[in-house]
């Protein structure tokens, strides 16, 4: 299977108005790595997984905010399948770049004028900052809420908190003795993520102890550990969420749907998923209807 990267396009994102789009998402496997057309920050409100950004992994943790600019690849994903017990939730608000100026012209303070105009320029990086006092958590959690429920001066309430949530950024970034996040994956996660690539394919823990140097049973140790499941549960339940994806948005025989996630045994394949979903494919697929 291929990692081509999806673009995600600004006219589905905007309703007539403010240019601004707010949700909270339930971070899973399904999300194809993408970039888009627009200015996004995604604050980690809670639980705790990778953020792919840039050919790059970082762990991500409860209160982290990232900056991701126009054309920057990126994805984020928990820290394990079982994602009813161990979430991660993250609050996006996406801009536009005509937004992003008209909060800028309305800055009287040159510095902050130059830093909003700064987030607009191609050749800026993407950043990620930490929370300070839960200043930036209160902000998403009023923009969610304004957003969500829409009322006449919606559009101006939503602006000045957009506005505010730059100069807090602003702020944090500008503080002599901060540092920004740097916590790059350990080579376990790399191994995660290893996994997330090629979950497809014909992976046995003992490639994976070769890619290590650890041992087979020290790995299974690690697996448990981390994810609260052996090598070989992480590995079907990986598999059987993507197969649901695929159920859900295509067309494609169930049998063709199994080889494509990694199953050569289409039996097996009905056995795990039924004890994982519940139900078998084409019932998971018809209750979707």
């Amino acid at each position: 299977m291929s990692h081509s990267i999806t673009t995600l396009k600004s006219q589905p994102m905007f309703r007539n108005g403010p240019q601004i789009y707010i949700n909270r998402a339930i971070e899973d496997f399904n999300l194809p790595l993408h970039d888009h057309e627009f200015i996004e920050f995604a604050y980690v409100a809670e639980g705790g997984g990778f953020h792919h950004i840039n050919n790059e992994v970082y762990r991500v943790h409860k209160g982290d905010l990232c900056y991701i600019p126009i054309g920057v690849p990126h994805v984020f994903r928990p820290a394990t399948t079982n994602i009813s017990k161990h979430p991660l939730i993250v609050y996006n608000c996406v801009l536009s770049l005509d937004l992003l100026f008209k909060l800028a012209s309305a800055c009287s303070n040159n510095s902050t004028r130059s830093f909003i105009e700064s987030l607009s320029s191609s050749g800026t990086l993407p950043f990620s900052i930490s929370d300070q006092n839960e200043a930036i958590e209160k902000i998403f959690f009023a923009l969610h809420r304004e957003y969500s429920i829409q009322q006449e001066d919606s559009d101006d309430f939503l602006q000045a908190l957009v506005l505010q949530l730059l100069l807090v950024i602003k702020r944090i970034k500008e503080k002599k003795n901060y540092r920004p996040p740097s916590d790059k994956l350990t080579l376990f996660d790399q191994l995660l993520s290893y996994v997330d690539q090629h979950f497809h394919e014909d992976l046995k823990l003992s490639e994976l102890a070769k890619i290590s140097m650890w041992s087979e049973r020290h790995l299974q140790r690690l697996f448990q550990r981390h994810t609260e499941q052996n090598f070989s549960r992480y590995l079907q339940s990986l598999r059987i969420q993507k197969s649901q994806e695929l159920l859900r948005s295509t067309q494609l025989k169930v049998s063709a749907i199994a080889e494509m996630v990694g199953y050569k045994d289409f039996g097996y394949f009905l056995t795990v998923f039924k004890r994982i979903v519940g139900t078998t494919p084409s019932q998971y697929r018809q209750s979707l209807d």
